[in-house]
């Protein structure tokens, strides 16, 4: 399993925690509702979180969604 303090949005230095915490604080079912949320943040800055991952190991911010919407985190 991932570590929850790994970096997955680097230019806003979010981890897998606080990402997880913002989706399930408001309820973001899309990467799309995520993307545009203005709560916190996220993706907004460079491309690398929502593709690749920012540390080039393909963490990143659909698979951390993907794994909230199965309840694995």
């Amino acid at each position: 399993m991932i570590d929850l303090d790994t970096i997955i949005c680097g230019c806003n230095d979010l981890s897998v925690k606080d990402i997880v915490e913002c989706i399930k604080n408001n309820n973001f079912n899309t990467l799309d509702e995520l993307l545009k949320n203005n709560t916190c943040p996220i993706g907004d800055k460079c491309e690398s979180c929502k593709d690749e991952g920012f540390n080039n190991d393909g963490y990143n911010i659909p698979y951390v969604l993907s794994l909230v919407a199965k309840k694995l985190i």
